[in-house]
């Protein structure tokens, strides 16, 4: 049986075709607890930019992240670029996105594949999903202070969160399906994203690509996680032909920050010149 507080998600996950007795399962595990804590630390963070961006004054431009141009990370980044050199070169044929690009991407995602997250995905997805009512979390925001507006924006912001959360979920629970995985076992990021590309599990539904050929997208996989960055990359629009904001502009979309998109693109450019440097 499931417990009574997972009994709303139950009802809802089963009234939406996942078969009751498996649904229940899940979240009859002890293991699983509800940590309203989750959306009130993504509230909190999104209350905060939202205020800062009301704040008089300019605001800070996007930089580079300096910490990724370390000797030592970008030399790791071409050995895995060398390692991968003959999947990168086909992916970049297939794709017409560069080698040095995505190896940049797994480098700020997951440390080229050696930090995927401690976090369990379903956990985090469903207490997500549970408290898409503000009053879960109204007693753990940190901004007391708050004007009606502003409240009538968090509940709002809440629910969609919840929702989102939501879709999400029943994303991971069909891609463990998919990969024989028990969804209660998956490694995720702190708010729910998965293997070494690090997407979310509506992204590995639709850019998922099987790149080893084994007939599954297990994005834990090397192969399967570039196959499906390059895929992600280029249905943005990637072309090599791009001005560099337009390049700019399709990895921001993989990660909505500026100052990643930027360092992205100097993380590929230290690589393609440490590749020129020694011929390979």
């Amino acid at each position: 049986m499931a417990g009574s507080v997972w009994d709303p998600l139950v009802d809802r996950l089963s009234g939406d075709g996942f078969e009751r007795r498996k649904v229940a399962y899940f979240f009859s595990s002890p293991d699983l607890e509800f940590q309203p804590e989750i959306m009130a630390r993504k509230m909190n963070v999104l209350l905060n930019t939202r205020l800062s961006a009301q704040e008089p004054g300019p605001q800070p431009e996007p930089q580079v992240m300096d910490r990724y141009l370390n000797p030592l990370l970008i030399a790791g980044a071409y050995a895995f670029y060398r390692e991968h050199r003959a999947d990168l070169t086909l992916i970049h044929e297939k794709y017409g996105v560069p080698g040095e690009v995505l190896t940049a991407l797994m480098l700020l995602e997951s440390r080229l594949g050696m930090t995927v997250g401690d976090y369990n995905g379903f956990a985090i997805l469903a207490s997500m999903a549970l408290a898409g009512d503000f009053e879960f979390i109204r007693d753990r925001m940190e901004r007391t202070d708050l004007s009606p507006e502003t409240l009538d924006w968090l509940r709002k912001r809440t629910r969609e969160k919840g929702d989102w959360a939501y879709e999400e979920l029943k994303a991971l629970i069909r891609y463990a399906k998919g990969t024989g995985q028990d969804p209660l076992t998956i490694r995720s990021s702190v708010y729910g994203a998965i293997g070494l590309c690090q997407f979310m599990p509506t992204s590995a539904e639709h850019y998922g690509r099987d790149g080893s050929g084994d007939g599954r997208v297990d994005l834990f996989e090397t192969r399967d996680a570039l196959y499906s960055m390059a895929n992600f990359v280029a249905e943005h629009g990637w072309k090599d032909s791009m001005t560099e904001e337009q390049k700019l502009k399709v990895i921001y979309r993989y990660n909505h920050s500026e100052s990643y998109a930027l360092t992205v693109l100097a993380v590929a450019d230290r690589i393609a010149k440490t590749r020129e440097l020694f011929g390979g």
